[in-house]
């Protein structure tokens, strides 16, 4: 349950972003792209100073000098710290360059993953892993759905405000399936170990959370069935999107500041 406080923060930073409107919907949509260009940003920003700091520290080997241990704790370290600060500034006051860069991001990462996790799927039935009984991989798994849910986020906040065809709405819609599916198995898997070892802080965590993920697919998938014969309703999709922003906020709420409490902080 430690993990939550993050997640707990983010709902706060979020309700800050809003200014306390919770009925703005626009403004919900709006903190979900500022979170993916954040990422992508600050992404990028690590990236070029981890290539920066592996040509420096090169350079300074060729002259026999090993300066590996002393930059990163006196210069990597600082660097690292501040990427999300600087991330989040250029996001702030250089919107015309993330704009451009975000778009092409979701556009590729998407299919991508699309394909990615159809092939994953397919091989689960021949490598004999399940999340039932691993559940280090059950873990995994969870990650993973949080992961593509936020990859389907971004992607939507993003064509919200471009221009959504056919093909945009056919990959997301794809998308959102195989995730379902993914989040059906993960489902089962954690009301498979709740019946055969009983209930723990962690497990009823991860069910309400697998639960609500799934209810906001279901929903968004929904939407983007219909969109793809009315393009117009693809608005009804990112509407699912910040409706459901308020509920996980409050089930994180509850994991982090109730569970402790009828669980006796264990």
């Amino acid at each position: 349950m430690t993990c939550s406080f993050l997640p707990s923060l983010e709902s706060l930073y979020g309700f800050i972003f809003v200014g306390g409107k919770f009925s703005h919907f626009q403004q919900r949509l709006d903190f979900l792209r500022f979170n993916g260009d954040f990422i992508v940003m600050t992404t990028i920003i690590l990236i070029a100073g981890g290539i920066l700091s592996a040509f420096t520290m090169s350079l300074f080997k060729l002259i026999d000098l090993n300066i590996a241990e002393f930059y990163m704790m006196n210069i990597g370290i600082w660097g690292l710290a501040s990427a999300p600060i600087i991330g989040t500034y250029l996001v702030q006051t250089n919107p015309q360059i993330i704009n451009k860069v975000s778009p092409i991001i979701a556009k590729l990462f998407t299919p991508l993953v699309l394909v990615m996790l159809t092939v994953f799927l397919g091989t689960i039935l021949f490598t004999g892993k399940d999340p039932y009984n691993d559940r280090e991989f059950l873990i995994l798994f969870n990650v993973l759905l949080i992961a593509v849910m936020a990859l389907i986020l971004f992607s939507l906040a993003e064509s919200s405000k471009n221009e959504s065809g056919f093909w945009t709405i056919s990959l997301l819609l794809g998308l959102a399936i195989v995730t379902v599916i993914i989040n059906g198995i993960a489902l089962s898997a954690i009301i498979f170990r709740i019946s055969e070892w009983g209930f723990t802080p962690n497990r009823i965590a991860v069910l309400g959370s697998n639960l609500l993920i799934l209810s906001n697919l279901l929903m968004v998938t929904f939407h983007l069935l219909k969109s793809i014969k009315k393009p117009e309703l693809f608005v009804l999709a990112e509407k699912s999107i910040a409706s459901f922003l308020p509920i996980y906020s409050l089930w994180t709420a509850i994991v982090v500041f109730l569970f402790p409490v009828l669980f006796g902080f264990k």
